[in-house]
């Protein structure tokens, strides 16, 4: 504040588009967008925005209607051979539903058609590369010798491409691996949950907050969860839904800043502060 109170000032505050021409956007995998960030603090300081791994919750309730839930949450897991960055890849489903879930999650897998994408009803193709082929198998590998059990799949599918088998866990814990990385590939995790405020800290209890999902029939249920969840995006009873309106973004290591929506354009937007004084100035 002046010591000259008498003075009398203007000010405006507006946003300088030209401030952050050289705004960085990146998305990828945590690891990568870390040493960007770390490039950009140690070359000029330009601001960053980032959009990262994850290892999204898809919460099925006990009120769901188990054979809804069982595709949705195969289509959440499952879409593009689970190389989606907000895959709902940990499947936490309440106790007085998760044996029927199971069964049911296992059956779906095993009628899922893997082969050449371009084939009309190929639900599955191959992962991107050998490197991701080979690392996906590794996590398989540790989910069966943590004690996960393996209900289906768990293999390479054929002898040429980067094919794998549908995969279903069951009896995951939270400390497993395959409970804890992102495995970027077609892989489920199924764990139960007892009530609400087990599943929301345990939910939580990840480095992660792209997504997560939830399937529930009770308004006060998605509402609890809504709020407690700590992701930048909570769909209830669907997945994967986007439009250029909505805001796409992370919690915690999952990055910051958001994508789409009029909240993107604050990354490219800063505000300057402009004070004008007014008393007897020359110009007027």
């Amino acid at each position: 504040m002046s010591e000259n109170t008498s003075c009398i000032y203007y000010t405006l505050a507006y946003l300088d588009v030209f401030a952050l021409l050289f705004q960085l956007a990146f998305t990828g995998s945590t690891e990568t967008g870390k040493v960007i960030l770390e490039l950009a603090a140690k070359s000029n300081l330009k601001p960053v925005t980032l959009e990262l791994g994850g290892k999204s919750p898809f919460i099925v309730c006990e009120d769901a209607d188990v054979d809804k839930a069982v595709e949705l949450a195969h289509f959440a897991l499952f879409f593009n051979q689970g190389q989606c960055c907000c895959a709902g890849s940990r499947t936490y489903v309440h106790e007085k539903v998760y044996d029927e879930f199971v069964e049911k999650a296992k059956a779906r897998a095993m009628k899922r058609t893997v082969g050449d994408p371009f084939k009309s009803g190929t639900e599955q193709g191959p992962q991107i590369d050998a490197e991701q082929f080979e690392k996906i198998l590794r996590y398989i590998i540790s989910g069966t010798e943590s004690g996960a059990n393996l209900e289906t799949g768990g293999d390479k599918l054929g002898t040429k491409g980067y094919y794998i088998q549908p995969t279903v866990f069951s009896n995951v814990k939270d400390d497993m691996l395959i409970a804890k990385e992102e495995i970027f590939g077609p892989v489920q995790s199924i764990l139960k949950f007892k009530d609400l405020d087990e599943v929301i800290r345990r939910a939580n209890n990840t480095r992660y907050g792209l997504a997560a999902g939830v399937f529930t029939q009770n308004l006060d249920t998605a509402n609890t969860l809504m709020r407690a969840l700590r992701a930048g995006t909570v769909w209830i009873n669907c997945f994967d839904v986007f439009d250029a309106t909505i805001p796409f973004g992370g919690y915690k290591m999952s990055g910051h800043g958001r994508e789409k929506g009029e909240y993107s354009l604050k990354n490219y937007l800063q505000v300057k502060a402009v004070v004008t004084h007014l008393k007897n100035p020359a110009w007027l």
